[in-house]
């Protein structure tokens, strides 16, 4: 009987250690649940982030760091462009000047139309014209356009049907164009 309670006592001390064993495993179970645990692709996402917002800062700060220098060359821009006064005459002579060198036969040219730019002393003007000539007459009137002194923005061209039957691969290029004046001091 002896024997027995041993055993007894040796399975129940075992079995007290495998408890507290257990209840300690299951605090330290708790606790690392507990804790902010992160997989590696959430820190490689996170990376990713940061180093976009990074060079978004970057960005915004070259901006501001180049703003003065934006701001006093958009001031130039805008003294740079001919008076309002004298701008749709000038204008008129210079597109005029243009389809001639290019070879170009003006077909229309319709009234500016004239819109104020708010916050900004500036003037722009829509311009519809029509040419006719070959196509290497007009690809030399855009060029240019392009290299002109005066500032002009092409919005649209359209081809359409040549007004002029006399020779053969003529174009007739409606042109829809944009260009800026100033206003009086």
């Amino acid at each position: 009987m002896r024997d027995f309670t041993l055993r007894k006592r040796i399975i129940l001390t075992v079995l007290w250690l495998l408890v507290a064993a257990d209840l300690g495993l299951a605090v330290y179970s708790y606790g690392l649940a507990a804790a902010p645990y992160t997989p590696q692709k959430q820190f490689d996402d996170q990376n990713v982030r940061l180093k976009i917002l990074q060079k978004d800062i970057a960005s915004a700060e070259g901006i501001k760091t180049n703003m003065p220098s934006t701001r006093a060359d958009c001031e130039k821009f805008e003294r740079g462009l001919p008076l309002e006064s004298v701008g749709s005459s000038s204008m008129t002579a210079d597109l005029d000047g243009l389809a001639r060198k290019a070879g170009l036969q003006i077909l229309t040219f319709t009234v500016p139309k004239q819109k104020e730019l708010s916050g900004h002393p500036i003037t722009e003007v829509q311009i519809d014209m029509t040419v006719n000539g070959n196509y290497a007459s007009v690809a030399r009137f855009i060029n240019d356009l392009q290299r002109s002194d005066k500032f002009y923005i092409v919005d649209d061209l359209n081809l359409t049907e040549a007004q002029s039957k006399t020779a053969l691969g003529n174009l007739s290029v409606v042109f829809h164009l944009r260009t800026y004046f100033r206003e009086a001091a």
